[in-house]
């Protein structure tokens, strides 16, 4: 189990959710048995987590460099 969170520690946020998506459409089609589908279900919470964890650190890094008249400064994200 520690290798699986390994391999999702590696995925890129694309790779993530480009199998987010897949599980999310294996689900929807209700062709999964119950057993596949809790697997899958546990995997997509995983996934949904990293990607999550992907989205901050890249807000934390336009967090800490914006642009303010010319000059790069640090400041806080600004959500528009």
């Amino acid at each position: 189990m520690s290798e699986k969170k390994t391999e999702k520690k590696e995925l890129t946020f694309e790779q993530a959710l480009a199998r987010l998506e897949e599980i999310v459409r294996a689900l929807e089609s209700g062709n999964v048995p119950l057993e596949d589908l809790i697997k899958l279900y546990d995997e997509g919470t995983a996934l949904v987590k990293h990607c999550t964890e992907k989205l901050n650190a890249a807000e934390e890094k336009v967090r800490l460099l914006q642009i303010k008249d010319g000059v790069l400064t640090e400041g806080d994200f600004e959500e528009k």
